[in-house]
């Protein structure tokens, strides 16, 4: 668990306004216990990517756990004359009593299924809705982009440098434990190390190097403090008439009597192509081939790809705002959205909202989310959305089709189907433990590891099919059909 969070932050009235008009309205309209169910899922994958990345549900946890209206939040309340007595008082012995469900983070995670269902009495599942949204839109946005960059690198180590871009405190903390679910290895922001136990990675700024009187004495003071973990920052003046020359010959007379070696040199600017191949050059015919190269300067999934293809002599890089942003596509778009409500038999009563737009048509009901594994290949193969109650069996094959254009279907045999949606909470406590950060960026890999290349690929991805049980699309339908008459 993170310190932030030990310290009992409490982040109840993370909520927009309507959360709490529509509650006191619920609340006198006796709708306070109406069973209700509602869906996070995301329409549209970022960068037009095949897959998006599942992030945040260990701070979603924390702060369901701490949730509680405070005296000071009850004042603020009353002060703007909007509520009266009895809701107030309801907020004040708020207490939390759904049930939640919710896909692992790490795992990939696919348009229009939900990725969070919260179901239980109407007003707490409406009083968590920004919280929940603020919540995994942005660990879930910023995970994603770390896994693109991670694996346009090929294998090199990615640093995340991002903290000084980030959009406030809370986007530099959490951007960064999302940077390290997504695939990075380090991370410059100290509190994140703190909290979450991620590596911590820097050396100097060009600021050190102009503090001196010369780039050499500046060299060799960094060297003579930190000569197990020297790492030169080169280009403050010119990487190769300056920059290597300099930091060779740090190497040659304060880290070589010593009996260290470098651990490498930084390009923060110019073509860094051209740079890394001559410092390359110049480092192994000083005797320095173990030295390694790191690459920064705005740098995205695309220049880190550019960059190998050109035959960049780069070992590692350093990310900072393309990544800590998503600047490319920085809007995750999640949204929560009413499914069903409850029967007076314990049952539910499906719900749909339709709009003029098709994309923005829901899934009614409670639903569990499986995929679709190849028994051979091991890879995925499809997500199928079904009804609560619905097993999914495939010892004799299952059928598949698209829920919209409903002509295209495929018999998948030889698979296995696994049910990734996962109980958070039951009846308000919470019955899951958050797996150790390490094992979540494990994980995450693994998880992209079973998507087929051409899913994975940046520029016109396969479309990944997530399709609906023959039983929720005939549930779909008939509120459709309703709907017209």
């Amino acid at each position: 668990m993170s310190r932030m969070f030990n310290v009992q932050r409490n982040l109840t009235t993370i909520m927009d306004f309507y959360e709490l008009t529509m509650s006191a309205g619920y609340l006198e309209e006796g709708y306070e216990d109406k069973i209700s169910v509602f869906d996070m899922f995301f329409r549209r994958i970022p960068d037009g990517g095949g897959f998006a990345i599942m992030a945040g549900l260990a701070q979603f946890i924390e702060s369901i756990d701490n949730l509680h209206f405070t005296p000071e939040d009850i004042r603020f309340l009353r002060g703007t004359g909007v509520f009266n007595e009895r809701f107030l008082t309801y907020l004040e012995n708020f207490q939390f009593h759904c049930n939640v469900w919710a896909i692992e983070e790490g795992m990939p995670i696919f348009p229009k299924e939900p990725i969070v269902t919260v179901e239980g009495p109407a007003i707490e599942c409406q009083l968590i809705e920004t919280l929940l949204l603020v919540t995994f839109n942005h660990q879930c946005l910023i995970a994603t982009k770390a896994n693109r960059i991670v694996r346009s690198a090929q294998g090199r180590p990615v640093m995340e440098f991002g903290a000084r871009r980030a959009q406030g405190y809370d986007g530099a903390v959490y951007g960064a434990r999302a940077a390290y679910i997504g695939g990075c290895g380090s991370t410059s922001c100290v509190m994140a190390s703190r909290d979450f136990g991620i590596p911590a990675s820097g050396t100097m700024a060009h600021s050190w190097v102009q503090m001196f009187p010369s780039e050499y004495e500046a060299f060799k003071k960094y060297a003579e403090l930190y000569p197990d973990a020297c790492v030169l920052l080169v280009d403050t003046y010119s990487v190769t008439k300056s920059g290597v020359p300099n930091a060779i010959k740090v190497f040659d007379e304060v880290l070589k009597p010593m009996g260290k070696r470098p651990k490498g040199i930084r390009i923060d600017s110019g073509d860094i192509a051209y740079l890394s191949k001559k410092a390359r050059r110049m480092l192994d015919a000083a005797g320095y081939p173990d030295c390694t190269i790191c690459a920064s300067n705005s740098l995205d999934e695309y220049i880190v790809r550019d960059l190998i293809l050109q035959g960049a002599k780069v070992d590692s890089f350093g990310i900072g705002e393309n990544m800590i942003t998503a600047k490319s596509d920085p809007v995750f778009g999640g949204v929560y959205k009413l499914a069903a409500v409850g029967d007076d038999k314990g049952g539910y009563i499906p719900k749909i909202k339709v709009s003029e737009s098709i994309e923005k048509m829901t899934i009614p009901h409670l639903k569990k989310v499986w995929r679709i594994y190849d028994n051979e290949t091991g890879k995925a193969m499809a997500d199928l959305v079904t009804v609560y109650d619905e097993e999914v069996e495939t010892e004799n094959g299952i059928t598949l089709f698209d829920p919209v254009e409903t002509w295209k279907q495929r018999t998948f045999t030889g698979c296995s189907a696994r049910c990734i949606t996962t109980p958070i909470y039951q009846g308000g406590k919470r019955v899951y433990e958050s797996p150790s950060l390490p094992r979540i960026q494990e994980y995450c890999a693994a998880q992209v590891a079973t998507l087929w290349d051409e899913v994975t690929r940046f520029e016109n991805p396969h479309r990944y099919y997530v399709d609906l049980s023959q039983k929720l699309w005939d549930c779909q339908q008939a509120l459709l059909r309703g709907l017209n008459r």
